[in-house]
């Protein structure tokens, strides 16, 4: 299985930022804009919280059977690499999702006189925030599930505990 790259994941973020920001002007233009829902970076926080806990769930089971204690309950590999491509479709997609809401809320930041602007703009801000949350938590959690071997014999391609 392949490690997900920064690269790709800050292409996909800046790539749609500004078609977001180019979007916004136009649809601006029209003289309407679409909203930033308040649910955005509340989803946003969730999916990283549970990539999170599930993180730490994995990491603590690891470590348990490494020292070999009586009640450590193994890491099935299938439900490992299950949750490493959950973290990996999560960071791809926060990426997308947080450069959709960075360019609007760039866009936003000209209007900021505008109380429903600001609003919106600061909803945007708040789900770049999570967005990069869901990112940071997804790379953890392919951290954790990385098998010892991957450190030393790293050739770009990894594999799940």
């Amino acid at each position: 299985m392949r490690e997900l790259r920064i690269r790709v994941l800050a292409g996909v973020f800046v790539v749609a930022g500004v078609l977001s920001w180019a979007g916004a002007r136009l649809w601006s233009a029209l003289g309407t804009l679409p909203s930033v829902p308040l649910a955005a970076p509340i989803v946003l926080a969730v999916i990283a919280v549970i990539l999170l806990a599930t993180a730490l769930s994995i990491r603590a089971r690891l470590k348990a059977q490494r020292e070999r204690r009586p009640d450590a309950k193994g890491v099935d590999p299938l439900m490992a690499a299950r949750a490493v491509v959950f973290g990996q479709a999560s960071a791809l997609v926060a990426a997308l999702v947080a450069g959709m809401y960075g360019g609007t809320g760039v866009f936003l930041l000209e209007s900021l006189d505008i109380p429903a602007r600001r609003e919106q703009a600061i909803y945007a801000g708040f789900s770049v925030l999570a967005g990069f949350a869901v990112i940071a938590a997804a790379l953890f959690l392919e951290r954790v599930c990385r098998l010892p071997e991957d450190d030393e014999h790293d050739n770009g391609a990894t594999t799940t505990a």
